[in-house]
């Protein structure tokens, strides 16, 4: 993984002292709050219902033991001693202190970490698939073009200030694990016809109020031009969108009006005066961020073996062998596994972790996965380089922590935003809901028959839930000062993008679980053998489900 060098580490220095000062003036009344305002948001802090939120950058999710053990100290000395997991890989706090906050970001700087860049109208944490590097459909590793990416986009000054929030997202897999689409920019690593690989680009995508799924502008670009390319983009955006209306501010708005073709013209031309100029990529220079992605100490592994042996201790302790199913996926190296690790145990807020869990994972991270953690947009944990053969002592300790819940991928591994128990925005409480439908489809072999689902829940339409490309979504919304929820049916974060179509009126929270049950049975009378449950759904279409769902009972 990247190591800071002495130009990162004297800029993080610089950062914190700066905000202790802006900190310390502000709550001396030396600075108003509409002053304060773009200084915190530059350094991850947000005011929420309850007390401040502190976002960490995780870059594209990678951590090391080291920095893991660093965030539980800082849960539980600064915090309520758990952390959570945000769906652009980063991590929150909810609950420090303001005057505190200058002592946090000291705490990070000493292990490398940062909350610059991870909340106002800027260039935001780049995300990438959490199998990066590891991946057996894996193209070309995204995250040196990540690197790459975060160390120009740091502290740019002509983005710094940009009309809205603007995300970037990198996938090099055939599977998409990073949901390219519904982001500012995608970028996808792709072959040509000769066999050369560059990088699709794509723009315009994005959640929230208006949901779009992003366009392609660029089929196949040289990898030495990713930057200029990608400036031209941002340029063009900077300078045409909308600073009047901050719900008509995101790029997204921008290509729409425009039309992809005179969107993609425009930044063609702005492309002409960059391309080939100082942020051209050398091949030293991408050389240069491969380095920093060195292959483990792998050893050689004979595969046959290890699997006999594997599925061996499956058979003998079938609970070992269902997570090893269910929570584990093929590695690009014989011998080895990916390893989920579930931060969706009934009853738990959804990618909320404890400080002595952290502690735990940091510790298991250096005894079977080379000191590596990885952060996911499903607000789960991986780690990715564990031999097969140290699996099941793995789990047991998993198991013991509450880590090893086998539902990974399934309808209760669902993506959560802290909602209205936490954020000022929220219309809606979120974690209640998903609690609630956590207990009631509790069967695993009931999960297990329904196939791989995704459900996603946000408590307002700011859509940090993602729940416009779940394959279910909900949705809180505030009717006359009540809190109910809008489901929506049919989105997709994968290659085959798509938005969710609303069910129809909206529901209590009390009945939630209902309706989920109502939508689920519809999907088993429907489906065909082989039907996942999106299949299904685009083949029928919305309408037997809403005829389920709101059949008025005799």
């Amino acid at each position: 993984m990247y190591v800071y060098d002495e130009y990162d580490q004297t800029i993080v220095d610089q950062r914190v002292a700066q905000f202790r000062d802006q900190t310390d003036r502000f709550l001396a009344g030396k600075l108003t709050e509409g002053e304060f305002l773009p200084l915190r948001l530059q350094n991850g802090l947000y005011m929420q219902r309850l007390a401040p939120m502190l976002r960490i950058a995780v870059p594209y999710g990678l951590l090391n033991s080291t920095q893991l053990r660093k965030l539980a100290e800082i849960t539980r000395v600064f915090d309520k001693g758990y952390a959570h997991i945000s769906t652009r890989q980063n991590v929150q706090l909810n609950w420090p202190r303001l005057e505190e906050v200058p002592d946090i970001l000291a705490q990070l700087a000493t292990v490398q970490m940062h909350a610059i860049q991870t909340s106002g109208n800027c260039i935001r944490n780049t995300t990438t698939d959490q199998y990066a590097g590891v991946a057996t459909d894996e193209l070309e590793d995204p995250r040196p073009y990540c690197e790459i990416i975060r160390q120009w986009s740091t502290l740019h000054p002509e983005f710094a200030f940009l009309p809205r929030k603007f995300k970037i997202a990198v996938c090099g897999s055939r599977q998409d694990r990073a949901a390219i689409h519904a982001h500012d920019i995608g970028v996808e690593l792709v072959a040509n016809a000769s066999g050369v690989v560059g990088c699709k680009i794509l723009a315009g995508g994005g959640l929230g109020r208006t949901p779009v799924i992003g366009s392609v502008i660029c089929d196949w670009l040289e990898k030495k031009h990713l930057l200029t390319y990608l400036e031209a983009i941002l340029r063009v955006y900077n300078q045409n969108g909308r600073r009047d209306n901050k719900y008509k501010a995101r790029i997204k708005i921008l290509v729409k009006a425009m039309g992809v073709d005179a969107f993609r013209e425009a930044v063609e031309q702005e492309w002409d005066q960059l391309r080939d100029g100082p942020t051209t990529l050398t091949d030293e220079e991408i050389e240069r961020a491969r380095s920093f992605f060195t292959e483990p100490a792998y050893r050689e592994l004979d595969a046959d073996s290890v699997k006999e042996r594997l599925d061996a201790a499956s058979a003998s302790d079938p609970i070992f062998g269902n997570w090893v199913r269910r929570n584990t996926v093929d590695h690009r190296v014989a011998g080895y596994r990916i390893v989920n690790l579930s931060l969706k145990a009934t009853g738990y807020a959804p990618g909320d972790i404890t400080d002595e869990q952290l502690e735990l994972v940091a510790d298991l991270a250096d005894e079977y996965s080379f000191g590596e953690i990885r952060s996911t947009h499903q607000q789960n944990l991986v780690l990715a380089d564990v031999q097969a053969d140290d699996l099941y002592a793995l789990w047991q300790r998993l198991q013991k922590a509450g880590l090893a819940t086998p539902n990974h991928g399934y309808l209760t591994d669902m993506i959560c935003c802290p909602g209205g128990d936490y954020c000022s925005l929220a219309n809606a409480k979120s974690i209640p809901v998903a609690e609630a439908i956590q207990c009631r489809f509790n069967d695993l072999d009931y999960l297990y028959d329904l196939g791989p689902i995704e459900l996603n829940i946000s408590g307002c339409m700011n859509a940090c839930g993602h729940h416009h490309i779940g394959h279910i979504g909900i949705l809180g919304v505030d009717k006359k000062g009540e809190e109910f929820y809008q489901v929506c049916l049919g989105g997709s974060q994968s290659k085959d993008a798509s938005i969710g179509k609303i069910l129809g009126p909206s529901f209590s929270q009390q009945d939630m679980p209902d309706v989920i049950d109502k939508i689920l049975a519809t999907y088993l009378d429907l489906r065909t053998e082989e039907e996942l449950f999106l299949d299904t759904y685009r083949r029928v279409g919305i309408e037997p489900f809403k005829e389920r769902v709101y059949v008025k009972a005799d």
